[in-house]
């Protein structure tokens, strides 16, 4: 009878999680997304090509959000990897690479010799500027989200008013 030892993963309540997991979600939706669009691409030329201009805006907007989306992701990595590291290494030990967004709390904590603490004063201060720097690219984001449906609706007002002038021109060609 054979015996199969299962690798069992330690659990630990106080390492940070990767955001792996989210990077695959954008991935995966933006797979999804280019499937669908390779399957509609005729209709989406000719709906492309009634407006290039705004249309080329538009999906300029677009890409710009997905590369601004995936670089807050990858930014993400290096700082979760010093704070596991921070977490586990000898004292003495230095991280390959400091952070930038812990910024303020790796020169806070400096040389660890001995037992740390940090006051909670000055851990909500810290985390209060990591809140207020991610909010800062949350925005941005947010702003492109707005701006893609305002150029959206600019779109469909502008197909309207074409939609309409036809219908006029239409009318005035009647001879009644």
């Amino acid at each position: 009878m054979l015996v199969f030892k299962r690798r069992r993963r330690e659990y630990d309540p106080y390492k940070l999680a990767s955001p792996q997991v989210y990077l695959w979600r954008m991935t995966i939706f933006l797979i999804i997304a280019a499937f669908v669009a390779l399957i509609l691409y005729k209709q989406i030329i000719t709906a492309f090509m009634s407006n290039p201009g705004l249309n080329s805006v538009i999906i300029a907007v677009l890409a710009i959000g997905i590369v601004l989306s995936f670089r807050q992701i990858f930014r993400l990595f290096p700082e979760i990897r010093w704070v596991n590291t921070f977490r586990v290494a000898e004292p003495g030990v230095e991280a390959d690479r400091a952070p930038v967004l812990l910024a303020p709390m790796a020169t806070l904590l400096g040389d660890r010799i001995g037992r740390m603490a940090i006051s909670t004063q000055t851990m909500r201060s810290i985390l209060d500027s990591i809140q207020m720097r991610l909010d800062e690219d949350r925005d941005l984001g947010r702003y492109l989200t707005s701006l893609l449906i305002f150029l959206g609706l600019l779109g469909t007002f502008w197909g309207l008013l074409q939609t309409v002038a036809a219908v006029a021109n239409t009318i005035q060609s009647l001879d009644v």
